[in-house]
């Protein structure tokens, strides 16, 4: 671990353990602490200092409106450190590899979304907005790590400019953006939507109510029972009965093909790095999610472009 911050020097910590956790596929690191009864949660983001900010501000902003996110006990932005309640083990992801019943966690996870969109206040002031363009910008990342230039670049931002204006012809809220079973708690002791813990959400955005619901249900990470995104889907939209559902789905769809664009680029970038696991465990199922969100009508010139230009 780089140098403690100065909270680990005072008396309540300096004599704690320090537990290495799992981490993700970014430059965060994490520890578990422990002394006596009491335990807690070092985020060591010491490499990419420029993230507490956002998720400090973000984490206040969930605790307001009545969600579990992370109380914050101590941080040390300088330095790229924070102390946050522990959640204990309990992922979504680990639940499920362990057999719990999948509904019940989708059910949870979908509910969050709906509580979340129906809050008045939900998008704190000054939230910077996630645009066609900003989203087009992402998928070019598909561009960069497969070099992929001239007529072949000009057409997929072409194709990305029509089709991403369509996603938003739905209501916008908060946008937590890495919205899946990793990064979701079963806090067993709370009671409603509280009972889900939320993380890792300090690049939220205000943007397409349809994206976090896709980021659930489509995760790069796992498949789902055959079923329950339809069920989830219908369970989400029956707590907005206004909403038009045909441009829902349209959103939900080109959504989808720019998240699997984009994860695809992601996994295959860090293979290159000397991590090939997220590409041999996961790119296979995001690229059938890929082509089946290209089987959408709106969406034939990005399948056609695919077939001319995907390695």
């Amino acid at each position: 671990m780089s140098a403690l911050p100065d909270f680990l020097k005072g008396p309540e910590w300096k004599d704690a353990t320090q537990e290495p956790l799992t981490g993700d596929a970014s430059a965060r690191r994490y520890f578990r602490l422990r002394t006596g009864n009491n335990t807690a949660i070092l985020m060591d983001a010491s490499r990419i200092k420029e993230v507490i900010g956002p998720f400090v501000g973000m984490d206040e902003h969930l605790l307001q409106l009545g969600f579990s996110a992370p109380k914050i006990f101590a941080r040390d932005s300088e330095n790229g450190f924070l102390l946050l309640e522990d959640f204990g083990d309990q992922t979504f992801s680990g639940l499920l590899d362990g057999g719990l019943d999948a509904e019940t966690l989708f059910m949870l996870g979908t509910d969050v979304l709906a509580s979340l969109h129906k809050h008045p206040g939900a998008v704190p002031n000054g939230l910077r907005t996630y645009y066609p363009q900003a989203m087009r910008q992402d998928a070019e990342l598909y561009l960069i790590v497969h070099g992929i230039s001239g007529a072949g670049e000009n057409e997929f931002r072409t194709i990305w400019n029509e089709i991403l204006p369509l996603a938003h012809q739905i209501p916008v809220s908060l946008l937590l953006r890495d919205y899946h079973a990793a990064n979701l708690m079963m806090l067993a002791r709370r009671e409603g939507v509280r009972r889900a813990g939320l993380l890792d959400f300090q690049d939220a955005y205000r943007g397409p109510v349809t994206y976090d619901l896709v980021s659930l249900l489509e995760d790069a990470r796992r498949d789902l029972p055959p079923g329950l995104k339809e069920k989830m889907i219908t369970r989400y939209l029956n707590e907005f009965p206004a909403l038009d559902r045909a441009q829902f789905r349209t959103s939900m769809t080109i959504l989808s093909a720019l998240r699997h664009t984009r994860v695809l680029a992601v996994f295959e970038k860090l293979s290159r790095e000397g991590k090939p696991d997220y590409k041999q465990l996961h790119s296979p199922r995001v690229e059938r999610m890929l082509r089946e969100s290209l089987q959408h009508s709106k969406l034939r010139g990005l399948r056609d472009w695919f077939t001319r230009y995907a390695p």
